[in-house]
């Protein structure tokens, strides 16, 4: 009887690691609320990427939200402003992508930010976006921030609200467990 005692204790220490290691598909939106007021009026850092894997077209896959972006487009009251796919291996400890939409000038995009992922029953999602208007020389001359964190099950298309600023994620699992 001890020796059931033990061994389930075991394997309730283990279980968590096992169940989160495995290769996901992250789908984000980022989309602007029309008529909400900006939330934050917070320049972007010149180092908002550092240390920080970039998302390239390589790392991207198709996407699969494709209709629910159409339904935020065709709607007077939604712009989306960023749509990306990308498969990324996820376990316990986070790991952070940058992802950024236009042409980089000065160390800048358009629109730029970070996604934090971690996993283990839940997923733990951290996003920090900036929206940034360049002059026409290419200098930042002011940034809407959206930063957002919370905790959801795996698999879950989850919406963020930031006021004007908004997002759509969703982390699937793309193979069974390890």
């Amino acid at each position: 009887m001890r020796v059931l005692r033990s061994l389930t204790l075991l394997l309730v220490l283990i279980a968590p690691a096992a169940f989160a290691d495995g290769t996901y598909q992250v789908e984000l939106i980022l989309f602007r609320q029309n008529g909400e007021p900006a939330a934050t009026n917070q320049a972007a850092p010149e180092n908002w990427d550092a240390g920080v894997k970039t998302l390239g077209v390589d790392n991207q896959t198709s996407t699969a939200l494709d209709s629910l972006v159409g339904k935020l487009e065709s709607s007077d009251g939604y712009k989306v402003l960023l749509h990306r796919a990308w498969q990324q291996d996820l376990g316990a400890t986070p790991s952070k992508v940058a992802i950024s939409n236009g042409q980089e000038q000065f160390g800048h995009y358009p629109i730029e930010g970070t996604v934090s992922l971690g996993l283990a029953r839940f997923t733990d999602i951290d996003a920090n976006f900036w929206v940034n208007q360049l002059d026409d020389h290419g200098v930042l001359v002011t940034s809407e921030r959206m930063r957002q964190a919370t905790r959801v099950r795996n698999g879950e298309l989850t919406y963020m609200d930031n006021g004007s600023l908004a997002l759509l994620i969703k982390v699937s699992p793309l193979q069974a467990p390890r």
